[in-house]
């Protein structure tokens, strides 16, 4: 009976070990569905400006730098070794989209706009719909009652007392100053 003690010992330990084992791969997978179901909550990180398709049709070689800027906004970046150059740069990261990123550089000779380069920007339209993360219905609620549905609702019965009687004589053709005349 002695003999048989150890072994039953072994037996069990190994049993608990590989039962051990098979509870902590089990519970990695069960711990990594939990992580990507609860992230948390990240912000939402814009940089940059914003530079629209109607915003680069209103550029026109030979704009001043100042009628540029009105057009576009202050560039992002201005670089000291790139005088005749600025750069609009605009990203755009939020949690559960693909983070967007534009860039538009425009070039000078002297004060005159030379040239301008850089990505497809969307529309402002478009940006928009981008930024809007509710889910849309594809049914739009009626939004008037039919006749049928206000027959159910009494017509509630107004109640004139002699103080809240209203004056239905017309309105006066002039008004009197808002301020007194001088004497």
């Amino acid at each position: 009976m002695s003999a048989y003690s150890p072994r039953s010992a072994r037996l069990s330990l190994s049993l608990a070990l590989c039962a051990g084992v098979a509870a902590c791969g089990s519970f990695d997978g069960a711990s990594s569905r939990i992580a990507t179901a609860i992230t948390p909550y990240r912000i939402e990180i814009v940089q940059g400006n914003f530079v629209s398709k109607e915003q680069v049709a209103a550029l026109q070689p030979g704009m001043t730098r100042q009628q540029v800027k009105e057009v576009l906004g202050t560039p992002l970046v201005v670089s000291v070794f790139h005088s005749d150059r600025w750069d609009y740069v605009f990203t755009l990261r939020r949690q559960g989209v693909e983070p967007q990123s534009r860039r538009l550089s425009v070039y000078f000779k002297g004060d005159a706009l030379d040239r301008f380069e850089g990505d497809e920007m969307p529309s402002e339209a478009e940006f928009v719909a981008t930024l809007d993360s509710r889910t849309k219905s594809k049914k739009i609620p009626p939004l008037e009652a039919t006749d049928e549905q206000l027959s159910k609702f009494p017509v509630p019965k107004r109640s004139v007392s002699a103080s809240s009687q209203v004056d239905d004589s017309p309105l006066p053709a002039t008004y009197p100053p808002l301020e007194p005349t001088r004497r």
